[in-house]
């Protein structure tokens, strides 16, 4: 049994030996020299562990079985419950908002697809943060991570929440009378589905200004194809394990995800679409009577799933930056029994409250659309100009240029019109992204900190990993 710590330039390790059955305490300085009672210069292992000891750094477990229930397990949350309503109401009619949610799909694919050749290219944990970092250097990626921080993942994390909370409560605040099981089914089946898709692609008038905002919805609805490649480093046989899992995966969305709002649609009309705050109780409701009180803890469970994913692949995400020497150092560290990035994970946890109680779900999620898709449709421009830059880069899985063209394109241009649809929320967005630039020089170009700064640091890390017992990853000391 061994434990560690770290004081300065120095890395402890605390081992309980058998022979005598007492704590000794190993200081090991970079040099490799035993200092305390004993001063003698340690035989070099190598790479080697003492038998029965592992090694503290990430493993790779991730097989084409787990990939794919990430990436669906982490997709099929809030999105499919909430976007539907922002969908129908940004685009004003149930055919084009059927055409929408197709057209998200395929772009997602596209997406996930341009993502595959990257993560097979570049076989390095950290997703979006890792490829803008190889391909327009570290300013663009600490503002990447700078707004990963500060808006994405608190506004994505508090949409789900927010989701997750509504979806509990609203059975307890609504009261109706629920007729018999089976006259449902025959009204779902019958009536309402020639009803409801009857001259689909007429209703109140919608401007094409409003598309943007329609594509953010249907775009975070499928959001979570990514996340694979930001645990590439634990992925066993990445060159095909995540071209397959991504796939597979986004064949079984975007089929399931165009259904689901068939299904809707047969049940329920537009009106009551839009009048409903949660989509998935009114359908089940309208179509399973009685058993519609079980509908809201599934969905509450798929929000808590796809929270768990999205938290799990994006606390690697802030691992590689802090490694890359973008963010603290705590954050690059991992506890030295579970093997995960504990400081990574529970970072995100004060903002996500924040955000919380700052905004309602329609301001959050547009608010982190922009930031979202902006650095992804960069990311993806990237692989082109990889294209041209590396032409001899070894690249496992291809994709025909046209789909990383067409997909980057799409992004930015929504992205820009989203700035006429909502400029508010997207304003602010576009304002919190700027702020990285000045943030870029004042963390990290400027070196020349105060010395009380240096040592406070110093003392918040060391009793950081203390509590939380957490170590560099050791190939890295």
């Amino acid at each position: 049994m061994r434990n560690y710590f770290l004081k300065g330039e120095t890395f402890h390790k605390i081992y309980f030996i058998k022979d005598y059955g007492k704590p000794v305490v190993s200081t090991i300085s970079k040099g490799g020299y035993l200092q305390g009672n004993v001063n003698r210069r340690l035989p070099s292992l190598g790479n080697k562990e003492p038998p029965g000891q592992e090694k503290v750094q990430l493993k790779r477990k991730v097989t084409l079985l787990r990939g794919i229930s990430i990436i669906i397990g982490t997709i099929i949350g809030a999105g499919i419950f909430i976007s539907p309503k922002g969908v129908l109401q940004n685009t004003g009619s149930v055919g084009m908002s059927l055409t929408i949610w197709t057209v998200c799909g395929v772009l997602s694919l596209f997406g996930a697809l341009s993502y595959a050749e990257l993560g097979t290219s570049i076989k390095k944990s950290g997703g979006h943060y890792t490829y803008i970092l190889e391909v327009f250097g570290p300013l663009p990626a600490f503002v990447r991570v700078w707004v990963e921080l500060l808006i994405i993942r608190p506004a994505a994390t508090a949409v789900i929440s927010l989701a997750f909370g509504r979806y509990i409560l609203e059975p307890f605040f609504i009261q109706c009378e629920i007729p018999e099981l089976a006259i449902k089914l025959i009204t779902a089946v019958g009536l309402s589905q020639t009803q409801n898709f009857k001259d689909a692609f007429s209703g109140r008038d919608s401007s094409i200004t409003r598309l943007p905002l329609a594509f953010y919805y249907g775009m975070y609805a499928y959001a979570g194809w990514f996340y694979l490649n930001f645990v590439t480093e634990e992925v066993e046989n990445p060159e095909k394990t995540i071209p397959l899992a991504i796939c597979i995966s986004m064949a079984i969305v975007t089929i399931g995800y165009v259904l689901t709002n068939v299904a809707y649609f047969t049940t329920i009309n537009a009106e009551e679409l839009l009048l409903s705050n949660a989509v998935a109780v009114t359908f089940s409701e309208r179509l399973l009577g009685n058993f519609s009180l079980a509908v809201p803890i599934f969905v509450a469970l798929s929000c808590f799933g796809s929270m768990n994913g999205g938290v799990f692949a994006v606390s690697r995400l802030f691992y590689v930056a802090s490694r890359e020497g973008h963010l603290p150092e705590i954050l690059s560290m991992i506890h030295v029994r579970k093997h995960t990035p504990l400081p990574a994970v529970i970072v995100l946890h004060p903002l996500t409250m924040i955000m919380l109680f700052s905004g309602d779900l329609d301001s959050l999620l547009n608010f982190l659309s922009f930031a979202r898709w902006l650095f992804i449709g960069l990311a993806v421009a990237g692989l082109i100009y990889l294209r041209y830059k590396c032409p001899d880069m070894h690249r496992p899985f291809k994709v025909p240029l046209f789909i990383p063209a067409l997909f980057s394109f799409t992004c930015l241009f929504m992205v820009a019109l989203s700035l006429y649809s909502d400029p508010f929320s997207t304003g602010i967005g576009f304002i919190i992204t700027l702020t990285g630039v000045p943030a870029y020089y004042l963390f990290i170009i400027w070196d020349k900190k105060p010395k009380w700064f240096r040592i406070i640091s110093e003392r918040i890390t060391r009793t950081l990993q203390i509590i939380l017992e957490v170590v560099p990853e050791e190939d890295k000391l």
